[in-house]
């Protein structure tokens, strides 16, 4: 690789491969925040392919998506952070998403889904710029070891974070951010895709707000389309049971520089725009 690949250091309180945040005292609102792709850290035992680049290897990381929600707990919401990167597991993919071509031995009644075969299951076997993480095949009990050590943690605490938002207000509210790379959507594409699982994962009235909100900072706004929601928004887009969910992606070519793995230019205009939603999102749950 083209640097050593960093290892698990010691974490936050919540574990090292995730970060709790709680609302700000007095402020708490239904509302939970969740950024599973921003990690970046990958354990010793991956064993990626030889000579796999560091940036290929990070290159489907929602690059410092948590660090644009800094506002998030003033605003009256808890926040979830991922801190293994999604090359080792992918947080918003179903545990049971296993990929035949990378997994020796995956069960014979296997029936995986498109983003699966295409190399993005739960252990991803592509990067996000279609590079092969592995010049190996994992085996199953690989996979479900990173299942048992990252995925399912994340999700233990996402789940009581929801539950208590339920308990404490009647609802709970997930907003699970994300980011695309800049040739998802082509030239003048959308800077944001607002993704309820075509109306079914939320109210309505929290989608259009959402893209009302956006779409007071200039930028333009798509429906569910290239990204309706993963795993996060469809196991918790139970709106008849009081619990919401909307997937957030934001353009990475309004904030950061893909070449680099740096903050661009438009950092500053970007974090301040993603506040100001936050902001007005917090208000909204707090009346």
């Amino acid at each position: 690789m083209e640097s050593s690949t960093p290892l698990i250091a010691s974490g936050p309180a919540s574990g090292a491969t995730f970060e709790v945040l709680a609302a700000s005292a007095g402020r708490a609102t239904p509302l939970v925040f969740a950024s599973p792709h921003s990690g970046t850290t990958y354990p010793e035992d991956m064993g990626a392919a030889a000579g796999l680049s560091e940036r290929s290897l990070r290159s489907a990381e929602d690059a410092a998506v948590d660090r644009l929600l800094d506002r998030a707990t003033a605003a009256g919401a808890a926040l979830i952070a991922g801190r293994i990167g999604r090359a080792y597991v992918d947080l918003n993919r179903a545990p049971g998403d296993l990929d035949p071509v990378l997994i020796a031995d995956t069960p014979a009644d296997l029936a995986p889904g498109a983003k699966t075969l295409a190399g993005y299951g739960v252990a991803p076997r592509l990067a996000g710029d279609g590079t092969a993480l592995y010049d190996r095949r994992l085996s199953l009990a690989e996979v479900r070891a990173r299942i048992a050590r990252v995925h399912a943690p994340y999700h233990a605490a996402l789940a009581e974070l929801m539950q208590a938002a339920h308990r404490r207000h009647g609802r709970a509210v997930l907003i699970d951010w994300h980011s695309m790379p800049a040739r998802a959507t082509g030239p003048n594409g959308p800077e944001v895709v607002l993704g309820d699982r075509h109306g079914t994962a939320c109210a309505a009235a929290l989608t259009r707000r959402l893209r009302v909100l956006f779409e007071a900072l200039g930028w333009r706004v798509a429906l569910n389309r290239p990204y309706a929601g993963g795993y996060a928004t469809q196991i918790w887009g139970r709106p008849e049971e009081g619990f919401e969910a909307v997937q957030v992606e934001l353009n990475r070519g309004m904030y950061w520089d893909e070449a680099t793995g740096a903050p661009s230019a438009g950092w500053g205009r970007c974090r301040s725009g993603v506040a100001r939603v936050v902001a007005a999102l917090g208000e909204d749950f707090a009346a």
